[in-house]
């Protein structure tokens, strides 16, 4: 898998975000980093590499790099720089590679952005997955985990003095991924990556931001299916604050994983994250399921119709035809889902209003010389964008395929369903319907 283009996303207030879009998975996956990255330095970095090609086996993975940091515009100035306006830099992202709905992936100071964006926007939000998260940035009574004021202002005199060299960064890693702190070459591409994603002054100025950062109030609003992965001796920061997070919650799922490593290796996250997503889809797949009315029509003879009508006259009849049964599929509040070859396929609301759609269009359609066969079922479908699928389908079909001339059938589900409704059926008998299990009696719509 080649390393992706780097390309630009503008925010609402005209910050440019670098981006990449990786793999092509079923579900969309927004990586959000830690304050400061760069998303083409990192590929030089082997475990993260195999990291996100790894979620890219599961999710179209969307990389970025936040405003302020490695090639998205060094804009850290006032409003811009605050948690609202950062939060934009994911939208504009989304926007920009038609990512509708996604995952967000927050990684340590990342997951706050994840928890704000989840409760603004949870039109846009499937789930979330937080690794190494904090909720607040700095100490408090009730959040004690958290580094002190004082620790901070040491930690940032440190990074102005020796931001990216590699005594610095020999000692960053002893805390963010002490089980690779003798790796050589690690420790090498790490600098570089340091001193590509952000400037002393910048890394600086980004710290002290992390240390007012406060989004505790937001997690009790977040309504989305929510991951927190934390390490149990996690040495920057402490299994508490993701203990906290899931808490604080509603249906979170913590995952508390051996090791002391705050950053790389992350490999071993994604088989987990894959198992999530693979639940949040399934589950979705439940939501999408509705009681519907299935409709099928199809003209009779509509080869032999064809041949002695001529092309000409056969397109304006089909045109006629076609006009007719969406007019009527519109009256009784139907659903168009598509044609196919001759006939149509639509979903109802209402049982009832479905049978007297397809009365409708079979007494329409005649004036034009044609015939059209008719079957309906009431069954679970499966929504699936614009299309539907499912047992309840297949059924309806099967009754529409037993359907004679201007003839409309329906399934036993129906007949029981719309009992009081006014329409009479006569007993069409027992019928093998292919494919489907079990025998089903069918009954005619008696006009």
């Amino acid at each position: 898998m080649d390393v992706p283009q780097t390309r630009y996303a503008t925010t609402t207030d005209g910050i440019h975000i670098g981006y990449q879009v990786l793999g092509s998975g079923p579900v969309d996956l927004v990586l959000v980093p830690y304050d400061y990255s760069n998303i083409e330095a990192s590929w030089d970095l082997p475990l993260f590499a195999s990291f996100v090609r790894g979620l890219a086996m599961h999710a179209r993975v969307l990389l970025f790099d936040r405003r302020g940091s490695g090639t998205s515009d060094r804009a850290w100035l006032g409003p811009s720089a605050t948690i609202e306006a950062q939060m934009d830099d994911i939208r504009a992202v989304m926007d920009a590679a038609g990512s509708v709905r996604a995952v967000l992936f927050g990684i340590e100071s990342g997951a706050a952005l994840c928890f704000v964006f989840a409760a603004t926007y949870p039109e846009r939000t499937s789930s979330i997955v937080v690794f190494g998260a904090l909720a607040r940035g700095s100490w408090a009574p009730d959040y004690p985990w958290a580094w002190t004021l004082e620790h901070y202002d040491t930690w940032i005199e440190r990074v102005e003095r020796d931001w990216g060299s590699p005594e610095f960064v020999r000692e960053l890693s002893e805390s963010l991924s002490p089980s690779l702190d003798a790796d050589e070459a690690f420790l090498a591409a790490m600098g570089k990556l340091l001193r590509l994603s952000a400037s002393p002054g910048d890394a600086a100025a980004r710290d002290r931001a992390v240390s007012g950062t406060d989004v505790r109030h937001v997690l009790p609003t977040i309504q989305v299916p929510t991951l927190v992965i934390h390490r149990t001796g996690d040495r920057a920061e402490p299994v508490e604050q993701g203990r906290y997070i899931a808490e604080h919650i509603s249906g979170a799922t913590f995952l508390e994983l051996p090791g002391e490593d705050h950053s790389f290796p992350m490999d071993d996250l994604v088989p987990h994250v894959g198992r999530f997503l693979e639940s949040i889809r399934a589950e979705q797949a439940e939501f999408d399921r509705v009681l519907a009315t299935v409709l099928f029509t199809d003209i009779v003879d509509s080869t032999a119709q064809a041949a002695a009508l001529g092309d000409a006259r056969w397109r304006e009849t089909r045109a006629q035809h076609d006009q007719i049964v969406r007019a009527q599929i519109a009256r009784y509040r139907g659903r168009e889902i598509k044609t196919m070859g001759d006939g149509f396929l639509a979903i109802f609301d209402g049982p009832a209003r479905g049978v007297r759609c397809a009365e409708a269009i079979a007494a329409g359609v005649k004036p034009l010389g044609i015939e059209v066969r008719a079957g309906l079922h009431t069954g679970e479908v499966a929504l699936e964008g614009d299309d539907i699928s499912g047992l309840g389908v297949g059924i309806g079909a099967r009754v529409g395929a037993k359907a004679g001339a201007s003839e409309v059938l329906v399934s036993q589900t129906v007949k029981d369903l719309v009992a009081g409704s006014g329409l009479t059926f006569e007993d069409a008998g027992e019928h093998e319907l292919k494919g489907v299990p079990d025998r089903w009696r069918l009954y005619r719509v008696v006009s």
